[in-house]
């Protein structure tokens, strides 16, 4: 299949929501939620796909006429690229009841290991969807990202039991969930997380921790003093909280102040390889796409997955060498105009 014909075929069993648009820029589905649309105005994940389109990137081509190398390493783990599938949870009310989320994640957590990546997996007030996702990790060799969103402690200590019963090298948390109206009524209750809070967290899980939904530098030095290997610098694709900035604009600062401390993260509007190599000359160490996944799995299954990836990684490859660098090691801010 080509890109455009997994486009095709997943504007046909998509749902009411997302239209698997040419560009998934979040005009169309814009305020729809439930759907894949943003919180309030909806403009939050159209903000982020503009923001990427606003940063530009300077070409050098007098330079080595030599191979490019995308290869990343996370915690040990080697990946094709600095990309991973992002954690989505509910696919069968956002995007269309194809698939539930235990079908969905039987199908990407596999589908991005045999494309030289690996997949957050999300989580859900069902206690069946993280514990499939865990599982389908294990049937992987760990090679996954179990996510799991800010609930009581008791409940949070179950699932990263879970987790850990995966063999996956590294876990996550949505720490920025907590803005979701579905955890806030929970009883007991869901949500924010203190330091200190956090800090029991990441002792008890054992493993590399990422915190995703960081937006600011205090919130990265906050994630840092809780013992956190790595963020995500995210605002949930917008739908957490409206009249929030763009991911693209508050990358560098944050990057900047904990830059080789930890891992520094970045979702939000990304959709090529081209704007993977603008996050990392913008700070970033790697990029999670989630929405184009879920399309990809839609619309192609495994070969959607490996086709996506594929087509970013040739994009990232290029534009590595039309910028005159070959390693991502070489990749730095004075490539952004």
């Amino acid at each position: 299949m080509t890109y455009q014909e997994i486009l095709e075929a997943a504007r046909t069993c998509s749902g009411p929501y997302c239209k698997a648009c040419p560009v998934c820029n979040g005009r169309a589905c814009k305020n729809t939620m439930p759907g894949t649309g943003a919180k309030g105005t909806g403009t939050v994940a159209a903000k982020n796909y503009d923001a990427w389109q606003d940063v530009c990137l300077n070409m050098d081509t007098i330079c080595e006429n030599g191979p490019v190398d995308t290869r990343f390493t996370l915690f040990g783990q080697t990946y094709g690229l600095p990309v991973f599938a992002g954690p989505v949870g509910a696919v069968k009310l956002h995007y269309g009841d194809k698939f539930t989320d235990l079908e969905y994640n039987d199908i990407l957590v596999p589908a991005c290991v045999q494309a030289d990546i690996a997949a957050f997996t999300g989580d859900g007030t069902d206690p069946a969807v993280f514990a499939a996702a865990a599982k389908a990790i294990g049937r992987n060799g760990g090679k996954g990202i179990p996510t799991v969103k800010p609930w009581d402690r008791d409940t949070l200590f179950q699932k990263l039991d879970q987790a850990k019963e995966s063999g996956a090298q590294m876990f996550a948390m949505d720490i920025d969930a907590a803005g979701l109206p579905f955890l806030k009524g929970l009883n007991p209750p869901a949500g924010s997380k203190t330091v200190a809070e956090l800090r029991e967290i990441i002792e008890y899980a054992g493993v590399p921790f990422i915190l995703k939904g960081v937006m600011t530098v205090k919130g990265a030095c906050k994630a840092l003093e809780a013992g956190a290997a790595g963020i995500v610098v995210s605002n949930h694709g917008g739908r957490v909280q409206d009249g929030v900035p763009a991911t693209a604009e508050v990358l560098p600062a944050i990057a900047e102040a904990v830059k080789g401390r930890m891992v520094v993260m970045v979702d939000g509007g990304i959709r090529t390889g081209v704007d993977v190599c603008k996050a990392l000359a913008l700070g970033a160490d790697a990029c999670i796409l989630a929405r184009p996944y879920v399309t990809a799995v839609y619309g192609g299954g495994a070969e959607g997955v490996k086709v996506l990836t594929d087509k970013i990684k040739a994009e990232l490859a290029d534009t590595m060498a039309m910028c005159g660098v070959h390693s991502l090691a070489e990749i730095s801010r004075d490539m952004i105009f």
